[in-house]
């Protein structure tokens, strides 16, 4: 009855992996390869003052020394990659190398190119940044206060849950900053009309906090440039081709000139998706002239990549005394960390989408804070906004003395239900 249940498929990766012959990304070996170390910074927020690398750059076995000044920095314009993939080009080239200020510690500051690990890491002792110490905001209340110290004094906030990139003010915008990098809302129906049509209302706050992916393998990349001025990466990614895009743009560099190999990948779960230490490499292999590999620490792994969201979702449900859904509303604020970009759109089309909701209203904030750029992690933004709605039909269940699966079969939502968010619903099996 049926094909693959009950069969043992084999596995394409397993004969190179059990005798470890597959390729990681620190298995990447070349002649005469550097090895790159990236400065970090220790404070949470701070402004750049100065950047003192002249001792660094004179170090025996040191061969290149790069900050942000080593690459133009780009306009503040949301760009599309194709196929809807939006970017901020200046926020993602300021998470990779700050430029002017730091907005979360970790946050890489300078990187230095040397024949070994351990002379690299002497040399970042070596640089000298004057910091000026800014106060931080560690969480979604205090960034959302009036008067609250801003992560980004630049920050424009959209209202478009397809630009997660965040906007950037013009030069002639001297309207005051914010922390809100994204606050949209979707409609369905009436949603006055149908809470007053609710026998029983539940409501409920949730609250998560940001968690990492924790895989195994630290991000890698090695870079190597040809003499007819074309790009090798190798890299552990999730997603090569986007690895090539936006190397293109932060080089400037045609997507004709570079080359991503996409080694075997030691866990990802989502967050392996964006580029950290490929650009660095890029950049030291350019000045220094030979190839050089950049690998995180574990510690640069959990300071300095993605993790999910920190969350705060309040929802409101309403049902007749037979269980039937009138109406649900939810305001979900996610953490974006030092640049904009949560998944808090993620969210938005998940939390309702398990039923059908005849009146729904949806309000999404993304919120800057002083902690390291949130990333993808396996269904980005469902996870809290499926506790936050299940945990409330288990209350309704409860107050209603419904069998909670009951509850749930007789609201789920069917092919050509309207979805709180838009769309309808294809073929879902029910």
């Amino acid at each position: 009855e049926y094909n693959v249940i009950g069969s043992r498929p084999i596995r394409h990766d397993g004969a190179d992996k059990v005798p470890g012959r597959a390729q990681y990304g620190v298995d990447v070996s070349l002649r005469g390869m550097l090895h790159g170390r990236i400065l970090r910074s220790p404070h949470a927020h701070a402004r750049i003052k100065s950047i003192d690398t002249s001792k660094a750059e004179a170090a025996p076995g040191v061969y290149a020394v790069v900050t942000s000044a080593d690459w133009d920095q780009p306009t503040g314009k949301v760009e599309d990659l194709a196929e809807g993939a939006m970017h901020n080009l200046r926020f993602l080239s300021n998470n990779i190398l700050a430029h002017e200020k730091v907005v979360y510690k970790g946050h890489a500051v300078a990187a230095v190119a040397a024949t070994n690990l351990h002379v690299a890491e002497q040399a970042l002792a070596l640089i000298d940044v004057d910091y000026e110490v800014l106060p931080v905001v560690l969480g979604f209340r205090d960034a959302m206060k009036d008067g609250a110290t801003l992560v980004h004094e630049r920050l424009h906030t959209l209202s478009n849950p397809g630009l997660r990139a965040g906007g950037y003010k013009s030069d002639d915008d001297k309207s005051d900053g914010t922390n809100v990098a994204n606050q949209f809302e979707f409609k369905l129906g009436d949603i006055e009309e149908g809470f007053k049509q609710a026998d029983i209302i539940i409501e409920k706050e949730t609250n998560t906090s940001p968690v990492h992916q924790g895989y195994i393998e630290p991000h890698t990349g090695t870079a190597q440039w040809q003499n007819d001025g074309s790009l090798t990466i190798w890299s552990s990614t999730q997603g090569h081709f986007n690895v090539r895009d936006l190397m293109s743009r932060l080089l400037d560099l045609p997507v004709s000139k570079i080359k991503v190999m996409p080694m075997e990948i030691g866990g990802g779960f989502g967050a392996k998706g964006i580029v950290y230490s490929e650009p660095v490499a890029a950049l030291l292999a350019k000045k220094s002239g030979k190839p050089v590999r950049v690998t995180m620490t574990r510690t640069e792994v959990f300071e300095s990549s993605g993790p999910t969201s920190g969350t705060n979702i309040k929802i409101k449900i309403g049902a007749t005394k037979d269980g039937k859904l009138v109406a649900a509303e939810a305001r979900l604020i996610y953490e974006a960390g030092g640049f904009p970009g949560s998944p808090v759109p993620g969210g938005c089309n998940c939390i309702f989408s398990p039923y059908d909701i005849p009146n729904a209203y949806l309000e999404g904030i993304d919120v800057l804070v002083n902690r390291p750029k949130a990333a993808a992690y396996r269904a980005p933004g469902a996870q809290a906004a499926a506790f936050a709605m299940e945990t409330a039909m288990d209350e309704l269940a409860e107050t209603l003395g419904m069998d909670p699966i009951e509850l749930r079969l007789l609201n789920c939502a069917k092919e050509g239900t309207r979805r709180a968010t838009g769309p309808l619903m294809p073929k879902v099996g029910f």
